[in-house]
């Protein structure tokens, strides 16, 4: 049988327990501090490469040196101002880029909440549109990127008409969306054909020779690449809408929100 230990011995045991407990965590705290550091180090290395990037690139764009629109810019944005023509701009406007996809019902929803409002302000010089068609979307005989071509071409053979050929391509999606979402019946998720987009724009007025155009797709590598440059800026998703800088939210679901915001500038 075991000797029973003395209340002395017992705390000399309490206290070696304690002395090993205290030097295990004085080694996890020193180990903790170390890879700390090491972890704060890795970060700065990081941080300066980044910034050693972005300041060496010069503001590059995978647009640099593409063939796209004449009126387009180095990050995929078609521009119109007050007289609703690809290329033009409102001087001292705030300028709203938007992003979207041809595929994307989102998009199509924000599209049909405000493109009216767009249109009037654009007009009244209150905005500087800028439209970035992407392809960020899966879709059958990648009718996004098509679609994206088509206005391209339009920016470039007939200005005049780029924002009504936008809105019908986004209304022409909107139907396709609300009747398969009504029915659940994939057979209603039919795209509008080549012909069909071809169709939309002769009846906006763009000649028929910029119509045959389509088909070459002058611009889809400038669609690609500007998906590409979308993603490369830190954005992700569609629609994405940017009011002189700032990325706005919800309140483009908002009828008027948009119209809220320029007016409260």
């Amino acid at each position: 049988m075991a000797e029973k230990l003395t209340k002395a011995e017992r705390r000399e045991i309490a206290r070696e327990k304690a002395r090993v407990l205290q030097a295990e965590q004085e080694k996890r705290e020193k180990r903790n501090r170390t890879l700390m550091i090491g972890g704060i180090v890795a970060l700065l290395a990081l941080v300066g490469i980044a910034i050693w990037a972005i300041v060496s690139s010069g503001g590059k764009s995978y647009l640099d040196g593409i063939d796209g629109p004449a009126n387009a810019d180095n990050r995929g944005g078609i521009s119109i101002g007050s007289s609703l023509e690809a290329g033009t701009v409102n001087e001292g406007a705030p300028v709203l880029n938007v992003y979207a996809d041809f595929t994307c019902h989102w998009c199509a929803t924000f599209e049909d909440l405000n493109a009216a409002d767009l249109e009037d302000m654009t007009a009244e010089g209150l905005i500087t549109l800028s439209l970035h068609p992407v392809s960020l979307l899966t879709a059958p005989d990648d009718y996004n990127v098509y679609a994206a071509n088509a206005l391209a071409t339009v920016a470039e053979y007939s200005p005049e008409h780029v924002l009504q050929l936008n809105s019908a391509l986004f209304a022409a999606y909107y139907e396709v969306y609300t009747a398969y979402q009504e029915s659940g019946d994939a057979n209603d998720y039919v795209l509008p054909t080549r012909d069909e987009v071809g169709a939309m724009a002769l009846e906006l007025g763009v000649p028929q020779d910029v119509v045959d155009r389509f088909a070459d797709g002058e611009f889809t590598e400038w669609v690609q690449l500007s998906t590409q440059q979308f993603l490369a800026d830190g954005n992700s998703g569609t629609p994405t809408v940017i009011l002189d800088g700032d990325k706005l939210g919800n309140e483009i679901y908002d009828e008027g929100g948009i119209r809220a915001l320029v007016e409260g500038e």
